[in-house]
């Protein structure tokens, strides 16, 4: 399963929410700015997050967008679910050879644990510690 920039920008959108979270709405183009990325692009991905209940929008000379529920109460899953779909690493798992669906079958476990278990308010609240698990690759 590859996340699209649908599911990266809409997580994007919904941590810096959580950020403000209880301060009042807050405008995509302030959430553009601040990341650096379109804000066209991100009109069209709160639609489907509005329409989910995960943000509602504000009217108003001072109006934008808040989240839906408590940071705490919305996870990874369900934002990726809403713009990306279901989460599955290959498509007709059914059809499979038992061996590989079995694998096919813990990949999207596991990818489902670690984004259900992931809530707003834990992408908001990291910090970065200055330690990667990245990899340095020379050529």
């Amino acid at each position: 399963m590859k996340i699209s920039t649908k599911g990266r920008y809409g997580l994007t959108i919904m941590i810096e929410l959580a950020k403000k979270y209880g301060e009042g709405p807050v405008s995509l183009k302030t959430i553009a700015q601040a990341n650096d990325l379109s804000e066209h692009y991100l009109e069209q991905l709160i639609a489907p997050l509005r329409n989910a209940g995960f943000v509602k929008s504000i009217r108003g000379a001072y109006g934008g967008y808040i989240l839906g529920d408590e940071p705490s109460k919305i996870t990874s899953g369900d934002i990726i679910r809403v713009l990306e779909g279901p989460i599955s690493p290959v498509e007709g798992i059914e059809n499979e050879e038992p061996a590989k669906r079995e694998l096919w079958m813990r990949i999207r476990d596991a990818v489902k644990e670690v984004l259900d278990n992931t809530t707003i308010e834990d992408l908001a609240n990291h910090k970065d510690n200055g330690e990667s698990d990245a990899y340095m690759f020379y050529i």
